[in-house]
C-alpha cells in the first residue's frame, strides 16, 4: 500500500513540475496583461484616486514620482513582465518585478493606513471596498507569484530551454540549504513587506544581511 502511494506521489511530483508553473504563469500573464492593456487604452486615473482617510497612498519613493511617470511605469511594467511570465523567460526576475508592482499598488490603494491589531488588519482581507482595507485580491496575486520567484518557470519555459542549451540544467536542479538561502528568503519577504509596513521590511532585510554574512551558516 505504501509503495503504491509513494509511486503515485513521485509521478505526481514529476508531472507537476510541468503543469503547476505553467498554470500559474498563464493566470498571472492574463491578469497583468489585461490590467496593463486597460491602462494603455485608458486615461491616467492615478491622479484622480479618491484617497480615503484609511488609505496610505503611494509609498516612498513612488510618492516622490509624478503620477504620470507612475502610470507609465505601472502600464509598461505590467505588459512587459507579463509577457516574460508567459514565455517563462527570466521568470524569477519577472515574478519579483510584478510582486513589487502588486505590493506598491496594495500599499497605495488597498492597505489600511493604521491598525492596532492583527485582527483589525485582517478585516481588510476582502475584495469589496472597506474602510479597513480591501487587499484580498492583491494578496492572492502575491501568493501566486511567490512560487514563481522561488521555483522559476518550470519545465515548460524558455528558462529551462536555456539551461539545457548551456548544459546547466543538472546543476540548477540541486538544492543548497545554507545561510545564504535563508537570507534570500528573508530578502524576498522584505521586498513584499517594506512598502506596506516599512518596519517589517527593514527587519527582514537586516536578518537577511546577518544570515548572509555569517560564515558558520554558509555551506
Amino acid at each position: 500500500m505504501f509503495d503504491l502511494y509513494d509511486n503515485v506521489t513521485a509521478r505526481l511530483k514529476t508531472s507537476g513540475d510541468y503543469l503547476w508553473p505553467l498554470a500559474l504563469r498563464l493566470v498571472m500573464f492574463w491578469e497583468f496583461w489585461e490590467a496593463g492593456i486597460k491602462k494603455l487604452r485608458g486615461e491616467n486615473w492615478f491622479a484622480d484616486i479618491p484617497w480615503a482617510d484609511w488609505q496610505k497612498g503611494f509609498p516612498w519613493p513612488f510618492s516622490l514620482v509624478p503620477t504620470d511617470l507612475n502610470w507609465l511605469v505601472a502600464t509598461w511594467g505590467e505588459l512587459f513582465f507579463s509577457v516574460l511570465i508567459l514565455l517563462g523567460l527570466f521568470t524569477r526576475f519577472a515574478a519579483l518585478s510584478l510582486l513589487v508592482i502588486t505590493v506598491v499598488a496594495t500599499a497605495a490603494v488597498h492597505w489600511p493606513a493604521g491598525w492596532s491589531s492583527l485582527g483589525e488588519l485582517w478585516n481588510g482581507y476582502v475584495i469589496t471596498a472597506k474602510d479597513a482595507g480591501n487587499f484580498k485580491l492583491p494578496l492572492l496575486f502575491v501568493v501566486i507569484l511567490l512560487p514563481l520567484v522561488f521555483h522559476g518557470g518550470g519545465k515548460l519555459s524558455v528558462d529551462q530551454l536555456l539551461l539545457k542549451l548551456t548544459g546547466r540544467d543538472s546543476y540548477v536542479g540541486d538544492r543548497i540549504a545554507d545561510g545564504i538561502a535563508a537570507a534570500l528568503m528573508f530578502a524576498v519577504i522584505g521586498v513584499m513587506t517594506v512598502f506596506l509596513e516599512p518596519a517589517w521590511g527593514i527587519v527582514c532585510f537586516v536578518i537577511a544581511v546577518i544570515l548572509g554574512l555569517t560564515p558558520a551558516l554558509r555551506r
